[in-house]
């Protein structure tokens, strides 16, 4: 198992859990005390969970949105599915809102080695896009970033959003419903998320299966609007169904 796999399932453990000796994280594992005991310095360093006497425990209150150093040790393979399955909708040549997230960052990483422009909303995926000389041309918003999220919201960042248009925006989701529609944790964000789809003439939605049929606090708005979403093979058939019947079409990956 490598480091990111393992620091995943210990994550994942923690967070499900709320807390996790050091002996039942290395049974999980099948590593040495010694390296789980590394493992969570390093973690906790990075604000994934707090180090105590003997373990772990999770920093993540009920109901509150997993910060965004938890969420990029979760899912990795699937994030990157998604991300694929999104950047093989994208052609070359067109201009892309990229939302912030941690599956969005990952189609950064793939946009960047791309001939197209791309707009990103999180200082992680400007700073990605920046840091080669790749065929993809970066433009860069206003905004104020959320605090260890990186999104950029704000008065700047809405009007970075008004002032351009898009052939495609890409949106994270932190929750996806037929009847609910399309939902953010923070309000901030789902204006932001608001004004990407208002700029843009398509709306491609990357969401693995459990976001599907989970609404958060704050709406951005109906199912609708999203055309496409990209989704792995998690996602609840019956929700799929429902978003289907409502237009939206449903890509599995």
């Amino acid at each position: 198992m490598s480091n990111t796999d393992r620091h995943g399932l210990i994550a994942k453990a923690v967070r499900d859990s709320g807390c996790a000796t050091v002996q039942e994280l290395a049974e999980l594992t099948g590593a040495s005390e010694m390296t789980i005991r590394r493992d969570l310095d390093t973690l906790a360093a990075q604000g994934v969970l707090e180090r105590v006497r003997g373990g772990a425990r999770t920093l993540l209150l009920r109901g509150e949105e997993p910060p965004f150093a938890l969420r990029a040790h979760e899912g990795i393979g699937v994030k990157r599915r998604i991300a694929a399955g999104i950047c093989a909708l994208i052609a070359d040549g067109e201009s892309v809102v990229l939302d912030s997230g941690t599956t969005c960052l990952e189609v950064a990483r793939l946009l960047r080695e791309r001939p197209v422009t791309v707009m990103p909303l999180s200082l992680q995926a400007i700073h990605l896009l920046g840091e080669t000389s790749g065929p993809a041309t970066l433009v860069v918003p206003g905004g104020q970033p959320r605090a260890a999220e990186g999104a950029l919201t704000g008065p700047l960042a809405l009007a970075s959003l008004a002032a351009l248009r898009f052939d495609t925006a890409v949106l994270g989701c932190c929750g996806l419903t037929a009847a609910d529609g399309l939902t953010a944790y923070d309000l901030d964000d789902a204006a932001v998320k608001k004004a990407s789809i208002a700029s843009a003439r398509r709306v491609i939605a990357a969401a693995d299966g459990s976001k599907l049929g989970h609404t958060a606090y704050a709406h951005v708005g109906p199912a609708a609007l999203v055309n496409t979403l990209v989704t792995d093979t998690t996602a609840a058939a019956g929700e799929v169904a429902a978003l289907e019947a409502g237009g939206t079409v449903v890509r599995t990956v």
